[in-house]
Parts: structure tokens; C-alpha cells; sequence
């Protein structure tokens, strides 16, 4: 796309279309986008939220007659909006220079002729056989394949040639958004042809703390942006001594994530419905009481690019778990998003289902500047984990000054969901004393794809770049010239 003329937002949405179609087990263009865009001439950043909304069937009173005490991972009641398709319509619109045509051509290309199935998709195949063969479309498209075999779904392709051809209008209001809301019917989802008609991504003024002599920002709710923020702030108070990976870095950062994760639980959902204390989330001295509930999950793609004429953008984009709600919408060759498994059943709770809401949400694009110039684009797919993965790679550019290579490879720790277990790749300094020691350390394969696909760029000058792209990913550093 940068050869052929576009700016760093087309060849991110060109880039993200491809991995919805090579990379069905993190993302899907039935999923969720969010993005912070730093345009060529701008004082500041601008986000992008877009975030589907449940459907306006959805209650705690219809799950709960359906026979479930508790929300749903996996099916047609996790089913949310889709937000990505038309957040490609609104960035292009205000930043794009090329048009969904060219941008989505080669997505649809790949989806008609057919790609190389890699070994990390193949794995994901083999071991989602079962949510897949729950549904004829899903295994009709998804069945357990090989590394190497070719995958083609030309249903997809359809899907994205008219929205390069017609716009996003029909994919919300034509035959495409008829599809999806009939699929969802005869499913006795809760996502009608209203919601999809209704649907928009919102423009937001990203949120920022400072970090050593860096501004760095998130977006807002109802993402969890200001956890990660929670967590910046207070590794800010320690001497970059105490950063070094190790023992004492790990129970440093479980012990921040421990004070902001409860915050993020209680307090962060559509703002729409309930706002959230900021300054408690900033105040390093502010620590919660209780552990985190949230799901683990967090199948996604993370990806940031640069131009020549100072276009950033730092984008994320999820089908939610993995394989999503695992139901593919006849017709479309899309996997529907299981975003609404993030709602809570209890009416007490400010995440509770209610119509036409958005979820607190895992996806959170990240940005820094210096002096008031971009410094860095980072962010990592990770879900839950993603506040606590990117403060390490953070960490490792600021603190340890490594190069974006390096800081998004090392090793890397994870607190779990449960708020008891940490998970610590097998390369992490001490991580086989830190788990003979202590039985909540759990020993993971050096790499493991759980740790988060972290990514990073760091601008040095107007067309002058430094990146990274993780190793535990299939992704890769492109330099257009």
C-alpha cells in the first residue's frame, strides 16, 4: 500500500483485512477495531473506538431463561456488532488517501485464491476442532487442517469486494448486514438488524500519564486503557534499578497489577452507562481491595505503522477468543465475535448485560511521544494480560534502552486471570527457581504465543525508524522504499 502511493492508515487496514482472512484464529471482520492515528501535522493523537454494542435483546433476564447462571464464553449469545468494518470506513474516510477498493483488494484476493495454512494456525485448528464442529458452517470452513495445506473462503472474499466496491453501508444495512442478523436469528441470538443498522465507532481524545520523560497514551473506556495506564503510573515511582527481570521485578509487577486490576473490574464499562474515577486509576497510592474476575482470552492482532509524510497509527483488532463465538454467518465466511462474553449476569455488577452496551474491553492500541513528538507505537494481542505485556515492553525501550527487536522478544511474565497464578516463559532469569519455589509460578515454553504478540516502532525522525515484531508471532517488520 506505501509503494503504491497510500499512507501508513491505508497499509494498516490493508495489513489488518489480510489477517482477517490468514488469521481467522485472532481476528475476523465480524470482530472489534480500536486505534490511536498521530496525523501528519498534528499537535496531538486522535482515537478510534470501535467497539460493537450488545444487541437490544440483550438482558440478564434472556440469558438466564436460556438456562445459563452465568454469561456464556462460546456461542450466539456472546455475539456482539461488529465494529471493525465500519471503523475501516471512518479511518479511511478522514485519513486515508487510497479507498476500501485498493485497500481491501488484496485481503479479498487471498480469500478467493486461497493461502498457505501456517504451523501456528494449523495448531489452532487441531485444537479448536471441537468449538468449530459445533457448527456446520464453522467446520465446513474451519476443519482441522495441516501446516502447508491451502485455505480458501470465498464467501469472504464476496464479503470484502462489496465493501471495496459499495462502501460499508451494506455490510450494516444491505445484504450483508440481512445475513449476519438471520444467522443470529435462526440462533436466537440477541443481535437484531437494528443493532447492525445502528452501529457506529465514536471518536475519542486518548487518555496519557507521564512515564519517565515520555507522554504516553491509551484510549479511554470502555477499554481497559486507564488500567494500563494504573499500572505505568505506579512502575513510574520505582528507580529503573528495580526493573531489571527477575524475582524481585516479578513480585513488582504482580503487586501493581494487583492494585489496578480491581479497579479496572469494578469500575470500567461503557461510559455510556456508568463513568469511571480516573484519578483513582492515577493516583499511585490508590490501591483496590479484591482480585480480578475477567476471562482470560484475548486471540487478536496488534499492528503499528509510519509513513514519510509523519502519519502514525497504532492499531488492534480481536475476534475475541479464539475463533470467536465459533459461528460463522452463512453466507459471509466471517466468525462472529464472542465480545459479549465480558458482560456480567449480576445485576450489581457495573458490567452487567444491558441492551445496547459495550463491554469493558480488552483492546488497547498504544502511543508515546517526547518533547511533544511521537516517540514509539506499541501494543500487544493478549487480552486480559495486555496492560501488564505492554508496561514490559515499555519497560524494556525506556528503562533498559533495548532496541524494538530486543524489547518486544525478551522474555516475558504474566499474572493470570485468577489473580494467583503467573505464568513465566522458561527463558525468564530464575524463572526454574521462581517455579520450584513458589507453586503459584507456572513454567511455560519460552515464546508461547500467551505471552502476547508484541510489536513496536520507534521514530527517530521524520523517515527515519527503528522496529520490532515479536518472534512468538508469524508477523514481520516491512520497510517500504
Amino acid at each position: 500500500m506505501l509503494r503504491d502511493g497510500g499512507n501508513a492508515i491505508d497499509a494498516a487496514i490493508a495489513a489488518n483485512a489480510v489477517l482477517c482472512v490468514v488469521y481467522p484464529h485472532m481476528t475476523s471482520a465480524a470482530g472489534d477495531l480500536m486505534a490511536i492515528v498521530w496525523p501528519s501535522g498534528a499537535a496531538a493523537p486522535i482515537g478510534l473506538i470501535g467497539a460493537g454494542r450488545s444487541g437490544e435483546l440483550a438482558t440478564i433476564e434472556a440469558v438466564r431463561s436460556r438456562g445459563h447462571e452465568e454469561m456464556p464464553e462460546r456461542g450466539i449469545l456472546t455475539v456482539t456488532v461488529p465494529g471493525t468494518v465500519e471503523a475501516w470506513g471512518r479511518l479511511l474516510e478522514r485519513f486515508g488517501t487510497l479507498g476500501l477498493g485498493a485497500v481491501l483488494g488484496p485481503a479479498a484476493s487471498l480469500a478467493r485464491d486461497g493461502f498457505v495454512i501456517t504451523q501456528q494456525l494449523s495448531d489452532f485448528l487441531m485444537a479448536s476442532a471441537e468449538l468449530l464442529g459445533r457448527e456446520s458452517a464453522a467446520h465446513r470452513l474451519y476443519p482441522p487442517m495441516e501446516a502447508g495445506m491451502t485455505l480458501r473462503n470465498p464467501d469472504l472474499a464476496s464479503v470484502l469486494d462489496d465493501i471495496g466496491r459499495s462502501g460499508i453501508s451494506g455490510f450494516y444495512r444491505g445484504e450483508i448486514a440481512a445475513a449476519i442478523a438471520s444467522a443470529i436469528s435462526r440462533r436466537d441470538g440477541l443481535v437484531t438488524a437494528r443493532d447492525l443498522a445502528g452501529h457506529r465507532s465514536q471518536w475519542v481524545n486518548p487518555i496519557a500519564v507521564k512515564y519517565r520523560d515520555l507522554t504516553v497514551y491509551e484510549l479511554p473506556p470502555p477499554t481497559q486503557g486507564l488500567a494500563a495506564l494504573a499500572m505505568l503510573t505506579r512502575l513510574n515511582a520505582l528507580k529503573p534499578a528495580e526493573l531489571h527481570p527477575g524475582p524481585g521485578f516479578a513480585a513488582q509487577l504482580k503487586r501493581i497489577r494487583d492494585a489496578c486490576y480491581p479497579l479496572r473490574d469494578r469500575y470500567i464499562t461503557d461510559p455510556d452507562f456508568a463513568e469511571a474515577p480516573v484519578q483513582q486509576f492515577l493516583d499511585p497510592g490508590h490501591e483496590a481491595a479484591g482480585g480480578a474476575s475477567l476471562r482470560e482470552g484475548g486471540d487478536t492482532i496488534y499492528m503499528c505503522a509510519a509513513d514519510e509524510h509523519g502519519n502514525l497509527v497504532s492499531l488492534i483488532q480481536s475476534v475475541a477468543f479464539d475463533f470467536g463465538s465459533g459461528i460463522v454467518a452463512e453466507g459471509t465466511g466471517m466468525l462472529l465475535q464472542n465480545r459479549g462474553a465480558y458482560f456480567s449476569l449480576a445485576a450489581d455488577h457495573v458490567n452487567r448485560l444491558e441492551p445496547r452496551k459495550r463491554t469493558m474491553h480488552t483492546l488497547i492500541p498504544a502511543m508515546a511521544t517526547r518533547s511533544g513528538r511521537p516517540w514509539a507505537l506499541f501494543g500487544t494481542m493478549g487480552g486480559d494480560g495486555q496492560p501488564q505485556l505492554q508496561a514490559q515492553v515499555l519497560v524494556n525501550l525506556v528503562d533498559h534502552g533495548l532496541e524494538p527487536a530486543e524489547a518486544v522478544a525478551r522474555p516475558r511474565i504474566r499474572v493470570q486471570a485468577d489473580g494467583v497464578r503467573t505464568s513465566i516463559e522458561a527463558d525468564y532469569p530464575h524463572a526454574a527457581e521462581l517455579a520450584r519455589s513458589d507453586r503459584s509460578f507456572e513454567l511455560m515454553p519460552s515464546r508461547h504465543h500467551s505471552f502476547g504478540h508484541a510489536h513496536a516502532i520507534v521514530i527517530d525522525g521524520p523517515t527515519a525508524w527503528r522496529a520490532g515484531a515479536d518472534p512468538r508471532s508469524d508477523g514481520s517488520v516491512e520497510y517500504a522504499s
